[in-house]
């Protein structure tokens, strides 16, 4: 292990998530999703003049921009990386600072956690006030459903849904990457490490979000990078979902929790968001899920914790408390091993 490495990883982790949770995403900044999103966007327009509507060209089209985008995001954050380690700077090692603060800076935009937490509470705001039309409006940011017939009733269950499924998508994902990147990152400097990991991700996941509707082109185009971010989802949710009790209830209740947010989760058509929604219902005690409205299509999703009140403004606060309780249990671990072994390395 490589103690040097090691204290830069760690600390530049801690020092992402205390930035996002200080400031979030500035909206003056330009943002790396915003600059993955105009080449994905370049990207599918050359593969559909080249695919046209066949089904197979489309797909071998998207998997080429899925490979293309994945790896561009990687290898920039590992170059990033590269840099903040001192690396091709022979004696200029004081040039190592400013790619160290990007470093910082690159991790925290991966982080969604503030950003998303000022999303709903802007929705909850204009509830308090007693504005409808606002709350509808400010929801339609960060919600698929379509949202101008929702009464005060629904808007509550829409935000604490999408407090609680994106969190895992847009703060707990993000971070297992990181913190993956920054176990590897201890024991092979030269390898990839938390930026590339997640920026990586944060390129599936923007795919994901442009690509990955099954409509028109998009049901072939998009198959590639919707199913490269289910996959790269699916074992933090399932963290998530075996940790959240630890910081909600009491252990005793461990096993329940777990077993009923799979019960409930399971049915869903989403191998990650059903589950991400049931294990905070369980541990919030609020009843989620019901029918929805996309365009012209209803979505009957089940229901989860069907035995529990419906949202109220205190189970939507909840379930962001909750949130920041976890992320402070999966720093805490990792972290720990990181400070044991540069201690150790140190002292041999």
């Amino acid at each position: 292990m490589n103690p040097n490495s090691s204290l830069l990883a760690a600390t530049t982790v801690l020092l992402a998530v205390l930035l996002d949770r200080l400031i979030g995403d500035p909206m003056s900044w330009t943002h790396p999703v915003m600059v993955m999103g105009w080449w994905i966007q370049r990207l599918r327009l050359l593969a559909e003049r080249w695919a046209g509507d066949t089904a197979w060209k489309l797909r071998l089209g998207g998997g080429v921009i899925t490979v293309v985008m994945v790896g561009a995001s990687a290898l920039c954050g590992w170059w990033v990386e590269q840099l903040a380690l001192g690396r091709w700077m022979d004696e200029a090692t004081w040039l190592m600072v400013p790619f160290q603060s990007l470093l910082v800076i690159g991790l925290a935009s991966a982080l969604a956690g503030r950003s998303l937490e000022q999303a709903v509470k802007a929705v909850l705001e204009a509830l308090n006030r007693n504005d409808e039309a606002l709350a509808r409006q400010r929801l339609k940011w960060i919600v698929g459903r379509d949202t101008r017939d929702l009464n005060s009733n629904e808007i509550l269950r829409a935000a604490a849904e999408t407090a609680a499924e994106n969190s895992v998508d847009g703060l707990f994902a993000p971070l297992f990457w990181m913190l993956l990147g920054l176990l590897t990152w201890s024991l092979f400097p030269t390898g990839p490490g938390p930026l590339a990991l997640a920026w990586g991700f944060k390129a599936a996941s923007t795919l994901d979000s442009m690509l990955g509707y099954k409509r028109d082109r998009l049901r072939w185009l998009g198959t590639a990078g919707a199913r490269l971010d289910d996959l790269m989802v699916w074992l933090p949710c399932r963290l998530v979902m075996v940790t959240l009790p630890l910081v909600s209830q009491p252990w005793t209740r461990w096993p329940e929790l777990v077993k009923a947010a799979e019960r409930d989760g399971e049915p869903d058509p989403s191998p990650n968001a059903g589950r991400a929604e049931a294990i905070f219902a369980h541990c919030t005690g609020v009843c989620l899920g019901g029918r929805n409205r996309y365009g012209d299509r209803w979505v009957d999703k089940p229901l989860l914790a069907a035995d529990q009140p419906g949202a109220d403004t205190a189970a939507v606060a909840r379930i962001l408390l909750l949130s920041r309780r976890l992320a402070a249990l999966w720093l805490l671990g990792p972290m720990a091993v990181i400070f044991t072994q540069i201690e150790v390395a140190t002292r041999g």
